[in-house]
């Protein structure tokens, strides 16, 4: 898994002002909780956290904090809506050895059938796993599948030591047969009529009648 040591600081001020300048200084307000511990309220730098999380959003992040040091996961990450700076994260701390519920990313490897469509039904697993040994991903393998084969959750293949969260019947990718042209064509007219649309009827042009010969003189 992804690991990344970033330097933390303990924020004194609180409030919506304390924030923005946190931000200013191109730092991000966090919090810190878990183990029963009260919360930490935490500066972060900004670009330091944003390059560590480009490895995943389960990167195990190792806090320099006050002399010491704190092993953490991200648990919520607020954006802004527009520039996409970061505003707020949350933070679970966590301990070696111990178990944390995690979604770790589906990737797709290899081809099905030619005439097959693929429908990914699940982008993500919800597993059980070890907080220094979280999966970066989870490799499903779909050569060869025909139409109407499906992978479901529990049978992808998980490391030793992650258990699976679920219903291990849910499919996570399905081959699906191409449509043909008459049933996109009968999409296309249904969705036309549920936004109002309504298709011009094609109209007959009447044939001309030829020309009468010109009359000899």
């Amino acid at each position: 898994m992804a690991e990344a040591r970033i330097d933390a600081e303990t924020r004194t001020e609180f409030g919506k002002g304390a924030a923005r300048r946190t931000r200013r200084a191109g730092k991000i307000p966090a919090v810190l909780y878990g183990h029963g511990t009260a919360p930490r309220h935490l500066a972060l730098p900004a670009r330091e956290f944003g390059h560590a999380i480009k490895a995943g959003a389960n990167t195990l992040l190792t806090l320099q904090l006050d002399g010491g040091s704190e092993l953490a996961l991200p648990k919520a990450i607020q954006r802004h809506p527009i520039r996409g700076d970061f505003e707020h994260v949350d933070l679970l701390l966590v301990r070696s050895g111990e178990k944390v519920t995690v979604e770790v990313r589906v990737a797709l490897t290899g081809e099905p059938t030619r005439e097959g469509l693929i429908d990914q039904q699940l982008v993500r697993l919800t597993v059980e796993a070890e907080a220094t040994h979280i999966p970066d991903h989870f490799e499903v393998d779909i050569s060869g599948l025909e139409i109407g084969d499906n992978v479901t959750a529990g049978a992808v293949s998980l490391p030793s030591g992650t258990t699976l969260v679920g219903d291990p019947e849910q499919v996570v990718v399905a081959v699906l047969a191409a449509p043909t042209a008459e049933q996109l064509e009968a999409e296309l007219a249904g969705a036309e009529a549920e936004a109002g649309i309504e298709r011009d009827e094609p109209t007959e042009v009447a044939e001309e009648a030829p020309a009468a010969p010109a009359a000899e003189e």
